[in-house]
């Protein structure tokens, strides 16, 4: 397993350069729109966010959940990009714009929310030594400033508003909602779909960090090195405020982004959504402000108001708040084992999406306390790319006989290898 900063710059930039190639080779060195592409990462895009976060919704090891999460997120930027293909296909170039806009948008928010959770995912290690949400718990307590920057992280990648991931998401969301200016019955519906299908993981991704969330800070500690944490030092909780504010600022001052990123749809379309910033800093509109608009200063204002008057109404009325123990239903103090763990969170889905995970449950019951195992595999792995490892290796293992550890033998593959490539061209 990656250290967790690496971890952190894999997700937050290498995961991009699949996206940085994808749009020079399209958009750039073919330069010729086809519907068809744009179908295909709809479909592809769709599926592959809404198999991710059902993974991550299943997973205990905390940096594990994280990166089925990435491969969510990928998903997502991927539809958005679909919907800019299909746009373009049909000559709406301002739509297209956006579209392309909102998935740059998302890969720019991804690098930030997930840099900072898995940097937070990193401290929790390093003064745990666990990544399991199962023997975590009642970390708010003894870390309360990763525990809250993990909360930044994860209500920005839940899309809740005014943070970053709310707004790339609700581009996404606006560019779809276009889908009857396509013209054609069966691509609207399939954009429609695609909404759909994003809706669906949007409310999953939140449960998916409301379970990483409650089981992993809140609540009792449910082992020995959660109960011992302590908070990280000056030099890491500075590491997780810089994304932090970049998560808050991204999400509060959208326009000037949008703005920005405008300017790629601009050289490759020849259009950009213009009317997104027209209205000034303050209210972005995607399409018109007819349609739908959002104030990110003004919701912020908004949350920070009803904060203050929930704290004033006490201070007001003089009102006495008394702090006691949860009910424990006559049982007497409740202990650790009595709290949701993360694998039984996600249980009711794991019910519903039990036909594609691979799961396998034993249960060994006993008078004195029986024995539980669960585990859930990648079912894609084994049934796409192990079949396709296996049929490599053997082609592989045939040809071993051309690795004869000769310069020379090499130096002659290389020399046929190049008159071939010459030939090649010459009939091209």
């Amino acid at each position: 397993v990656a250290p967790s900063h690496i971890s952190a710059l894999m997700s937050g930039v290498m995961l991009k350069v699949a996206l940085y190639g994808f749009l020079r080779v399209v958009l750039d060195l073919i330069g010729m729109l086809y519907w068809g592409w744009g179908v295909a990462l709809l479909l592809v895009g769709g599926a592959t966010a809404l198999y991710g976060v059902v993974l991550a919704l299943q997973q205990r090891d905390l940096k594990r959940l994280l990166a089925w999460s990435s491969m969510e997120n990928l998903g997502i930027v991927f539809l958005a990009l679909g919907l800019s293909l299909l746009f373009a296909s049909q000559g709406l170039m301002t739509l297209a714009g956006l579209a392309l806009v909102a998935a740059l948008y998302h890969a720019l928010n991804h690098a930030l929310f997930k840099g900072l959770l898995f940097m937070a995912a990193g401290a929790v290690l390093f003064r745990t030594h666990e990544r399991d949400l199962d023997r975590l718990g009642g970390l708010m307590r003894r870390m309360p400033w990763t525990g809250w920057m993990f909360l930044v992280g994860a209500a920005s990648i839940s899309a809740l508003p005014p943070l970053n991931g709310f707004v790339s998401e609700w581009l996404v969301f606006q560019s779809a909602l276009q889908a009857p200016a396509v013209g054609n019955g069966i691509l609207s519906t399939l954009i429609v779909v695609s909404a759909a299908v994003l809706a669906l993981t949007g409310a999953l991704a939140a449960a998916v960090f409301v379970g990483a969330m409650g089981t992993g800070f809140l609540g009792q500690p449910r082992s020995r090195p959660a109960r011992r944490a302590r908070e990280v030092d000056l030099s890491m909780r500075l590491g997780m405020l810089l994304p932090a504010l970049g998560c808050v600022l991204l999400g509060v001052l959208p326009v000037p982004v949008v703005r920005l990123l405008s300017a790629l749809p601009q050289a490759l379309y020849g259009a950009a959504p213009e009317e997104a910033t027209r209205q000034g800093w303050l209210w972005l509109t995607p399409v018109s402000p007819q349609v739908a608009s959002y104030a990110a200063p003004l919701v912020l204002a908004g949350l920070v108001l009803v904060w203050l008057l929930v704290r004033a109404v006490p201070a007001v009325t003089r009102a006495r708040t008394r702090r006691d123990a949860p009910w424990d239903c006559g049982f007497g103090p409740l202990s650790p084992r009595m709290q949701y763990t993360a694998s039984a969170y996600a249980m009711p889905a794991r019910r519903l999406f039990t036909p594609v995970l691979g799961v396998q449950e034993q249960f060994s019951p006993h008078p004195h306390g029986g024995k539980y195992v669960l585990q859930v595999s990648d079912r894609s792995w084994s049934a796409l790319y192990e079949p396709v490892a296996r049929r490599v290796q053997w082609l592989a293992r045939r040809l071993g006989f051309l690795q004869s550890g000769s310069i020379r033998v090499y130096l002659g593959y290389s020399f046929l290898t190049l008159l071939v490539l010459l030939w090649l061209v010459s009939l091209s």
